[in-house]
């Protein structure tokens, strides 16, 4: 039997997050079908979408719900072109036999590299700088800060956690690190005394709601930045605006917030000590080409009856190892 692939991207994700070059790739392994109505799909319109369909290749903007997982009696698995599977419901998922795949994180040095960008945008009034001229206006020169005579907080060790921290060392930064599992950890609130910038990259998980509130924020040094590359939900945005509108705080960057699609909210983007971008920070050609290359190999390994890597539910995958055996 050939294999049918629904491809859920509409064409400006398509473009963006996935790909010629992907595309081709999966074809070789199975019939695709396009999404074609230019709309994200939800529930049960992608189920409708996707009938007939053994894969669906989900873009971030694609739930994988309960009501689809119902309406799905091909769907063998549910390929996440990303990291982040927080937007599909892995028990529906197991319940109804379906297996569920993530991609492996290919942004790493994407997000470590716009991190530094805006932290020497932040620290050298470059945006504002570059604002004024625009608009016809002379700029005042600004006192900057220094990098290599810089403290940096990183709160998060993971893989861009580390790689940031490897940058930063190498501009001459004194770098400090947040993070339960590292033996040399410091406490949270005596990083965020020391740091002249202090960037989040903590993993979003219930504990880690609103992280950063208002008593994170007072314990910073006055004059300090802060930096979100994580998540929206580990940031009080209230208790963020408090902080820089009462000075305490030099400036923030954002790229990621409570807004729709985990975009900064406007409310804190628009203000003149807020650099925000609209959630980039893993938007290069390379870092897209990774993750939907790795839907391509799982889409592979499903058409050779072989269990894919990123499998999360593995033992739950009734319709996978029902398709194995013939089933």
């Amino acid at each position: 039997m050939t294999l049918r692939v629904f491809l859920a991207h509409t064409q400006p994700m398509f473009e963006g997050y996935y790909g010629e070059r992907a595309l081709a790739g999966l074809r070789e392994h199975a019939e695709v079908v396009r999404n074609t109505t230019g709309a994200a799909l939800v529930g049960r319109a992608l189920a409708d979408a996707a009938a007939g369909c053994q894969a669906i290749i989900a873009d971030r903007a694609t739930p994988g719900t309960a009501e689809t997982f119902a309406h799905v009696p091909d769907l063998i698995a549910f390929h996440r072109c990303a990291v982040d599977i927080s937007t599909i419901d892995v028990a529906a998922a197991s319940a109804a036999g379906v297996l569920v795949t993530q991609a492996t994180p290919g942004f790493v040095d994407a997000v470590a590299e716009l991190g530094i960008g805006l932290i020497v945008d932040l620290v050298r009034g470059i945006t504002d700088a570059a604002g004024a001229y625009r608009a016809g206006r002379e700029p005042e020169g600004r006192m900057g800060l220094q990098l290599s005579h810089a403290t940096l907080g990183i709160v998060g060790h993971g893989r861009i956690g580390q790689r940031l921290a490897a940058i930063a060392r190498a501009m001459g930064m004194r770098v400090l690190i947040n993070d339960p599992a590292l033996a040399e950890s410091v406490a949270f609130h005596a990083l965020l005394a020391e740091s002249d910038i202090a960037v989040c990259l903590a993993p979003a998980l219930p504990q880690t709601e609103n992280l950063f509130g208002a008593a994170a924020f007072a314990a910073m040094k006055r004059g300090a930045y802060f930096v979100n590359l994580a998540r929206g939900q580990l940031v009080d945005d209230a208790a963020l605006e408090a902080a820089l509108e009462g000075r305490h705080l030099a400036g923030a960057a954002l790229d990621v917030g409570r807004a729709m699609d985990q975009r900064p909210a406007a409310r804190l983007a628009c203000r003149h000590d807020v650099i925000a971008t609209p959630h980039i920070a893993g938007l290069t050609r390379e870092a897209a080409e990774h993750q939907a290359m790795d839907t391509v190999r799982q889409v592979a390994a499903l058409a050779a009856g072989r269990m894919p890597e990123g499998a999360v539910n593995a033992s739950d995958a009734r319709r996978f190892l029902a398709r194995q055996h013939g089933g």
